[in-house]
């Protein structure tokens, strides 16, 4: 299922980028008078291969899973809170539920390897790969088999929102100890030094911090996990959570669905997807730069420019979901706006 996704996954036509920026030019507006609005219109003209992109039907998914890597004491808060919040977004009580609930997008929660079960809730995919990932200081964190099948249930998921006629896709995350495994991820795929991308996380001191970064320096020298495989990167350091959001880039790519990351986690999900299908990164959209230390350079290892930056770290998709309304109003623009012949308006060569 991987690989078929990975071969459905072509660059986009600039020749659509092209007739975008032309049908810009040709809007009621001094040129690139719209700054950055105009560049993400154009890409999801091309994505879509349509000059009126509609991508307003939109979802998130906040995939979410254990870390055993949490008994270091990476974080400020229990491996229990994990669980404590899945119930919470069931409920509608989280901000990503009351930001979907304001730009109109839906919310799936999707189990993928939290050490608590759920029973059946509306909006919850149960995708349960294990009760939380093994702690990677003494070992991988989760089989090859695991990681691969965690990636698989992504594509699937973003093949099944293709089905249901999804236009954009948001991917955020739950896990306490993730930031530490994408802190590891960061470090393997850049080559910097681990206290250069480790955060502080939940809002962990300074004894706290020094901790995640002996934790993630243990991890990469137990693990050496090979910074040219995705999967072995992901199997020996990430999470289950990081491997369904990476799967929903691969198979949102491959069915020319937009597809919006978060913050740092699942940022260092886009990045392992870029690493397995170097296009993939065309159908990215960075939604916000996060205050995680280890964010910018995953920015610049996938090449995409945030379109936001309000100093958030939440994560769950809260800024998925602010990106994706402003996304929106980027593809209404170019779809709806008049252009100078249509609106009787004299151009500035006229």
């Amino acid at each position: 299922m991987i690989e078929e996704a990975i071969q459905n996954i072509s660059p986009v036509d600039h020749a659509w980028l092209e007739r975008a920026a032309e049908r810009q030019a040709q809007l009621t507006k001094p040129p690139g008078s719209l700054g950055a609005l105009e560049e993400v219109a154009n890409r999801l003209a091309a994505i879509r291969r349509s000059l009126r992109p509609e991508v307003f039907r939109q979802r998130v998914y906040v995939v979410a899973a254990d870390h055993g890597v949490a008994a270091e004491g990476v974080s400020a808060y229990p491996r229990e809170v994990t669980a404590q919040m899945v119930r919470n977004f069931l409920r509608g009580g989280a901000a990503i539920n009351v930001l979907a609930r304001d730009c109109g997008i839906e919310v799936k929660v999707v189990d993928a390897g939290v050490d608590a079960d759920f029973g059946e809730a509306p909006g919850l995919i149960q995708a349960k790969i294990a009760r939380g990932t093994a702690n990677f200081t003494r070992g991988p964190a989760m089989t090859r088999e695991q990681a691969e099948r965690s990636v698989a249930i992504g594509v699937e998921l973003a093949r099944a929102a293709a089905a249901d006629g999804v236009e954009m896709i948001g991917v955020g995350e739950m896990g306490i100890g993730n930031t530490t495994s994408a802190s590891a991820l960061t470090a393997a795929l850049t080559g910097l030094a681990p206290e250069a991308v480790t955060g502080y996380g939940t809002g962990i001191d300074e004894a706290g911090w020094r901790r995640k970064v002996s934790t993630v320096e243990r991890a990469l020298d137990v693990n050496k996990p090979d910074c040219n495989d995705s999967l072995d990167l992901l199997a020996k350091v990430g999470g289950a959570e990081i491997g369904v959001m990476m799967g929903l880039v691969i198979g949102a790519a491959a069915e020319r669905i937009p597809v919006v990351a978060d913050g740092f986690i699942s940022t260092s999900a886009s990045a392992l997807a870029c690493l397995l299908c170097q296009n993939a990164r065309d159908y990215i959209f960075i939604a916000h730069r996060s205050q995680e230390a280890g964010h910018g350079a995953l920015i610049e290892f996938i090449g995409r420019r945030p379109l936001l930056d309000l100093q958030m770290r939440l994560g769950e998709g809260t800024g998925a979901a602010l990106a994706m309304r402003l996304i929106g109003s980027a593809a209404r623009l170019l779809g709806e706006m008049a252009t100078f012949a249509e609106a009787g308006v004299s151009d500035r060569d006229s």
